[in-house]
């Protein structure tokens, strides 16, 4: 195995704005070590080990990186030369693919895809060099997938661990309607709002279940990641034992939900989806689907409801979705007194017409769209007063 991929590891995993706290205490549950918040990132420190497991378990981080050197490059020399510092005939084994992916943003790269092809060239030239024989590019399914954060102070190239991105459980198949939250943000959403599995919980807006999934996944105790693999796997001399006894104390941590976890969708579509997704992650039996309106709510105290109402953010939406925001704040006042709401609203004048008194508001990104995640304790009366966003 590499030196490179040896001792203590310089680690950064990425997670949707607003969830960088709950990122960080998740490493930190794991034993990473040095973990420092950034804007949508997390950095730590941790052995080969400490990556198995936090690529298994994470819920809220979309991809882990290695990274292997950062400094300036301000040029298409610089860059050149900090990619070739880098011994990559240590870390791409004959026959094995690469390709490169530039995020982020640099005055000297404007064009990500021209300071991605630079840093192949670099790679390939070394290995060349060094082995006699060039690696491959695979655009699709690379071996190797190689990671360039370009920024204006420094630059910085690693090895994506993920590859296929740690939100992609591997259980959602499409179907159930547009635009469907992350699985990672759906974990994030119910981790902020203190979920364990140990209350019943309701989305009563369920579109493709995402919500309903992640919180039996929490609830059951099923690791995230237990039934994909991870581009680490790949790279030259890891032992694959250390993942393979997580992989086995995982499948062994597994439970039985504790409480009932309802979802329901006026969509037949969306209920279909549900329960496909839910089979697929292998939660099946501990989520009820159902065919129902939100306005069919019917609680006992303590019920925890969440949901992720439609935005609105296509000319003309915002209108035809007011109807079915005050629908919605009427079906929790009258039919979930006593219970706790949470939902993720994108437009604050949708939140408005929901008519009751929020106690609090998160901040949180669904992709670009800037959203909040606002609470709801429900009471008994008749007051209904309006909500900011």
């Amino acid at each position: 195995m590499s030196s490179l991929l040896e001792g203590r590891l310089d680690l950064a995993a990425t997670c949707a704005r607003g969830l960088e706290e709950v990122l960080a205490g998740e490493l930190a549950a794991i034993g990473a070590d040095k973990v420092a918040i950034g804007r949508g990132a997390v950095q730590f420190r941790g052995s080969l080990a400490d990556l198995c497991a936090a690529s298994l378990e994470l819920r809220t981080a979309m991809r882990i990186v290695l990274r292997l050197v950062s400094g300036p490059a301000a040029g298409r020399d610089a860059l050149y030369r900090l990619t070739s510092a880098i011994a990559w005939e240590e870390l791409v084994a004959r026959g094995q693919t690469i390709a490169v992916e530039a995020v982020g943003r640099a005055a000297a790269f404007p064009n990500r895809a021209f300071a991605a092809l630079l840093v192949k060239d670099a790679v390939v030239d070394r290995i060349r060099r060094r082995t006699g024989a060039r690696p491959d590019v695979d655009r699709r399914s690379p071996d190797i997938p190689i990671h360039v954060h370009l920024g204006d102070d420094a630059v910085s190239l690693g090895l994506d661990a993920s590859g296929e991105p740690l939100s992609h459980r591997g259980y959602r198949t499409g179907g159930g309607g547009p635009a469907p939250l992350a699985e990672s943000l759906a974990a994030g959403i119910l981790e902020l709002i203190g979920y364990d599995g140990e209350v019943p919980l309701v989305d009563p807006m369920c579109g493709s279940g995402t919500l309903a999934v992640e919180a039996a996944l929490i609830a059951t105790k099923t690791a995230p990641g237990l039934a994909r693999s991870f581009a680490f796997e790949r790279w030259p001399g890891v032992d694959p034992g250390p993942l393979r006894r997580l992989r086995e104390r995982a499948l062994a941590a597994r439970r039985v939900a504790p409480s009932q976890i309802v979802a329901t969708d006026v969509d037949p579509r969306a209920v279909e989806a549900t329960r496909r997704h839910a089979r697929a992650a292998g939660v099946g039996e501990a989520i009820r689907v159902e065919r129902g309106n939100v306005g069919d709510l019917d609680l006992a105290p303590g019920w925890l409801i969440v949901a992720n109402p439609p935005y609105g953010k296509r000319l003309g939406e915002v209108e035809s979705l007011r109807d079915v925001y005050a629908g919605l704040g009427d079906a929790l006042k009258h039919g979930a007194a006593g219970c706790t709401a949470w939902l993720l609203v994108g437009e604050p004048e949708l939140a408005r017409s929901i008519g009751l008194r929020t106690s609090r508001r998160i901040v949180l990104f669904n992709g670009p769209i800037e959203c909040r995640l606002l609470r709801f304790d429900l009471f008994e009366g008749p007051a209904r007063r309006p909500t900011g966003a």
